[in-house]
């Protein structure tokens, strides 16, 4: 399972929306969705 599948997964799994995980590591809401779609691992 690649990154971005595990973080979606986790992140769906604790009931999360992009953006209140992105709220808690203090990134933006965009950083979350291109973690997801594999777009960027930084």
């Amino acid at each position: 399972m690649a990154l971005s599948e595990k973080l979606y997964t986790l992140r769906r799994k604790s009931g999360l929306s992009q953006e209140q995980l992105a709220e808690r590591l203090g990134v933006s809401r965009q950083a979350i969705s291109k973690w997801e779609s594999g777009v960027s691992q930084s």
